[in-house]
């Protein structure tokens, strides 16, 4: 059963370091994990300080699938990184004028499997990933969570080879369903511009296949793996709906699902603003990563 947590406080997006600037942290930047040499597909690596293979929380920032970089990481995941309990990949992604769905999904699934290709090489325990981010980047997070796993044993590309399946996953106000864009209005035209379409399209005449295709909830299953939604109640650009109907489905599968509403709270909750989301959030990831002895 879902946990319900009721806070009157105002949160901001929050994409820096706080006290730990991000060039502070001095990662490997520019990594790429495509097939082709593009910063389009490349990843940030933040490397935490352990004589042991740490656990990694996979980051995917949002920006409407449009916009945003993957040049800063919350405070939050600073902070994990500086104290040594897991270390972060910072995930960049084509954005929709480049290419539509599901070239998003496919950039982040294949981030995953690259993280897990280099695990050794990056002392990272194959065994304990995460994955996160706001916004879209929510959306991306949940979709790789949820869909079963990719990996091709068949496969020629090492990559391909590796398993793209998650410990633990957490949303920060990411659409979940399309389908409520038939239900409650959706005023930005990043929903429609993700699958291909003008802004103003009317959801009815959008694709049914490509709206099931890109809406995480359809792929909820009972191996899923731990699921943390923090939306805010007065989302005007991703409606708290999408976190609730996500919510109310992983808990029929049973697939241990908290959701954290920030009552008051605008859009902005993407960033996981505020000592007691943040903390809430290091709570989860300790658990579900099997951090130990962690301050």
């Amino acid at each position: 059963m879902s946990i319900k947590a009721y806070l009157a406080l105002a949160f901001s997006l929050v994409l820096s370091s706080g006290n730990l600037p991000a060039q502070e942290l001095a990662p490997k930047v520019d990594v790429v994990y495509g097939k082709e040499d593009t910063k389009a597909q490349s990843l940030d690596v933040y490397l935490a300080k352990s004589d042991t293979p740490t656990p990694v929380m996979i980051y995917i920032h949002g920006g409407g699938w449009r916009a945003g970089s993957k040049a800063k990481i919350p405070g939050f995941l600073a902070q994990g990184v500086a104290k040594g309990w897991f270390s972060v990949v910072s995930v960049e992604y084509r954005f929709t004028d480049v290419a539509p769905h599901p070239a998003q999904v496919n950039d982040c699934v294949r981030a995953v499997q690259f993280v897990r290709q280099h695990a050794s090489e990056w002392n990272i325990d194959p065994k304990r990933v995460g994955v996160t981010g706001g916004s879209a980047g929510a959306h991306l997070s949940l979709w790789v969570a949820l869909h079963d796993d990719a990996a091709d044993p068949d496969a020629e590309d090492p990559v391909q080879r590796q398993s793209s399946r998650v410990s633990c996953v957490i949303s920060f106000a990411g659409p979940t369903d399309w389908q409520l864009l038939s239900e409650i209005e959706h005023k930005h035209p990043a929903y429609r511009q993700l699958l291909g379409y003008e802004p103003g399209t009317p959801a009815a005449e959008m694709s049914a296949e490509l709206k099931k295709d890109v809406s995480p909830i359809t792929f909820v299953s009972k191996d899923d793996p731990p699921v943390l939604l923090v939306h805010g109640d007065a989302d005007d650009i991703v409606p708290i709906r999408h976190a609730q109907v996500i919510d109310e489905k992983l808990d029929a599968a049973g697939v241990p699902s908290e959701l954290f509403i920030v009552e008051g709270a605008n859009h902005g909750v993407a960033g996981a603003g505020g000592d007691a989301v943040a903390n809430r959030t290091l709570d989860f990831i300790k658990e579900h990563l099997q951090i130990k002895d962690a301050e």
